[in-house]
């Protein structure tokens, strides 16, 4: 998440919303948010519903939610997907920002 709060004007720029699902109840995630003051919205899904909606991989080996970065555009319609292999598998924001820009030509 410090990647996306790195550039997160950025992708504001682009007129983008960053919103970032996790694992964790709304309690938990409310104090995470706080203690790291996170200029995006984050929104928990204990239950995985948004997880499996979109396809994330879940690997109990390898400590839960594989990472997922969906790109949606205004219409609903799913851009672009990149399901980690890893939790260090994301792809690198001016990837994502290219993405965006070749989006709103």
């Amino acid at each position: 998440m410090a990647q996306l709060r790195q550039d997160y004007k950025e992708f504001v720029s682009r007129q983008a919303q960053v919103i970032v699902l996790g694992p964790e109840d709304s309690k938990a995630f409310e104090v995470y948010w706080r203690e790291n003051d996170l200029p995006f919205i984050g929104l928990p899904d204990p239950k995985a519903s948004v997880l499996k909606l979109y396809g994330q991989e879940v690997n109990l080996f390898k400590l839960g939610r594989m990472p997922a970065q969906l790109i949606i555009d205004k219409s609903g319609i799913v851009r672009f997907v990149h399901y980690g292999h890893s939790m260090s598998d994301i792809p690198k924001n001016v990837e994502v920002l290219e993405l965006l820009d070749q989006l709103n030509t």
